[in-house]
């Protein structure tokens, strides 16, 4: 709520003061601070609740706890119930207020009521404003769109107002005037002459010199509207005088127009618009960042290279056609000239024959005959047809020798029988055990267990025996190369920081360890690893001091730094 709700210090000054005359910018706020309180309420009700669960020495106590800081939690928020509603108020009726961009192109029409505003309004734009003859029909700000040198334009239709003092104006006729303070338009004063609308022109003029300081600095123009029943002539010299008067001492222009008519209201929008265009302009050049930019530019002119004098050249036949009047001159005929003397877009269907090369010209209409002389045109159309088939069949008969050679290229495949099958097994577990006894001369290491039987499995079908120096060397060898050895068949699963670890032990140690049956182990080398992650696991548990993992002991039940101290005014212990 407090995020999606506009801080009216944070706006638009037209919103600020705009909401300031709807909902009241006290009570606002008040709402919105209630709001705020019982915020920081609950986050503190929270907090204070999560720490006396962090102590509880039960599930039970802890379900308590929750249970007590929710009802408190409650409690605070049942209190916001009126805020609530004013607010949820302000929400709908918001949602109803039309967009108004303070920044766009805007007009705006104010004047009496019952004066021409929303037909006015309604002429010049697409929206709907309802007109009645009576006065206050309209009792909030209409927008409406316009277009004005290819640029959206927004009409704003203000509520009427009446000749009475700031402190006497209603909430109606305040949004006309907050308008009328912040927004930079085009203000359109409505009059009317005739006094149709229940209000004489001197009123008029009184509620127009009254309201004249909100127009400082804007363009303006005196609508008299309803010229259509009485315009400016057929006043009395004295009101005619007063309204001139007026006229002038504002600085601003008048038109006269009728919204019944039509008469006027087009040169009135574009008047209105020019006006508004012309005042920015001498804005942005009043400013200092203007003259920035001015200083910045450089037109560049060119110099001239010699004296000799360069006459422009306008060729005889250009001449010639100008001197003949243009009712006289011959025009060519362009393919949109043939498309309207054919129906227009949509029936005419262009002559793609006009675009042949022919020998005669005068052919491209005639018509291209099917059967001549007995023959078929169209078997007579393309006489190299025959070469092309032959062509196709050559190329046809050219890629099936290529594919015959690439399949003589490949690879063949032989079938091997039992005795060169057994040949080869021998010759790759040979290559094995050289690699393996490579290896073993290479660097200091013992081979392992599982090398050993390969080995002996070879020796044995093979009739070969192992070297003496290889018998000599597996004695002195290190425990250390062994468990490296050991970890290079060991599983995939198994991590290298793990097998480092694990290679440090002596051979003594490795030989007292044993697997029985029903340990659920494989070998020696699965229960060391599985040794060292118990103590991995218990690490922890034995820095804290625990027994096992069921110890929830807490040595100190009141924290030092939780329980000592004064406190502060935001709610925090400081026991220095």
């Amino acid at each position: 709520i407090l995020l999606d709700f506009p801080r009216l210090d944070d706006i638009h000054p037209f919103y600020s003061d705009l909401m300031h005359v709807l909902y009241d910018r006290d009570h606002y706020k008040v709402a919105l601070g209630q709001v705020g309180a019982v915020r920081h309420m609950v986050d503190n009700v929270g907090r204070d609740y999560v720490r006396l669960i962090k102590y509880g020495d039960s599930l039970y106590r802890c379900k308590q706890l929750k249970r007590a800081a929710l009802g408190r939690m409650a409690t605070a928020c049942k209190k916001l119930g009126s805020a609530l509603t004013y607010l949820e108020k302000v929400r709908q009726h918001m949602g109803r207020l039309p967009s108004i961009d303070p920044t766009a192109p805007t007009l705006l029409v104010t004047g009496f009521p019952n004066v021409g505003k929303s037909s006015f309004m309604n002429k010049v734009t697409r929206a709907d404003v309802e007109v009645q003859p009576y006065a206050f029909t309209t009792k909030s700000l209409f927008v409406g769109h316009t277009d004005f040198n290819y640029e959206p334009w927004q009409v704003i239709d203000t509520p009427g107002i009446l000749d009475h003092s700031l402190e006497e104006r209603n909430v109606i006729e305040m949004q006309a005037i907050t308008a009328l303070a912040h927004l930079r338009a085009c203000v359109l004063f409505f009059m009317d002459l005739s006094g149709q609308c229940g209000y004489s022109v001197a009123q008029q003029l009184s509620l127009f010199r009254s309201i004249r300081p909100l127009f400082q600095g804007k363009p303006l123009v005196i609508v008299l509207n309803k010229c259509d029943v009485c315009q400016l002539s057929d006043l009395e010299a004295h009101d005619q005088e007063a309204v001139m008067t007026a006229i002038e001492e504002s600085g601003g222009q008048y038109i006269s127009t009728s919204t019944l008519t039509d008469i006027g209201v087009g040169d009135l929008k574009q008047k209105a618009c020019k006006l508004l265009l012309e005042s920015r302009v001498e804005e942005k050049e009043q400013s200092s960042r203007f003259q920035a930019i001015q200083n910045r530019l450089y037109m560049a002119q060119p110099k001239s290279r010699d004296r000799l004098k360069r006459e422009s050249f306008i060729p005889e036949s250009f001449i010639a056609e100008q001197a003949i009047p243009v009712e006289e001159r011959t025009r060519r005929k362009t393919q949109r000239d043939m498309e309207w003397e054919g129906g227009g877009p949509g029936r005419y269907q262009a002559n793609d024959r006009l675009t042949w090369d022919l020998e005669n010209p005068d052919w491209v209409d005639d018509i291209m005959p099917d059967i001549m002389d007995g023959h078929n045109i169209y078997d007579n159309i393309d006489p190299e047809i025959a070469d092309a088939l032959n062509e196709l069949e050559d190329e046809e008969e050219g890629r099936l020798v290529t594919k015959e050679m690439q399949e003589s290229k490949a690879k063949p495949y032989y079938t091997l029988d039992d005795s060169t099958v057994e040949a080869v097994r021998m010759i790759r577990d040979r290559i094995k055990v050289m690699k393996m006894e490579r290896s073993i001369k290479s660097t200091p290491e013992r081979r392992t267990h599982s090398q050993a039987e390969a080995i002996e499995r070879f020796n044995a079908r093979t009739g070969s025996t192992e070297p003496l120096s290889r018998i000599k060397r597996n004695r002195s060898m290190s425990a250390a190369s062994d468990a490296i050895e050991r970890d290079r068949t060991a599983s995939s699963h198994v991590s290298t920081k793990a097998s480092r670890s694990m290679s440090g032990r002596t051979a003594s140690q490795d030989r007292s360890l044993s697997v029985n049956r029903g340990e659920g182990f494989r070998d020696v080398n699965q229960k060391m690893r599985a040794v060292k992650l118990s103590k991995v696991k218990i690490r922890d548990r034995n820095r804290d001091g625990r027994v096992g993992e069921s110890d929830r002991v807490m040595v100190n039940k009141m924290p030092k730094h939780l329980f000592v101290g004064h406190i502060k005014a935001n709610g925090k212990r400081d026991r220095r």
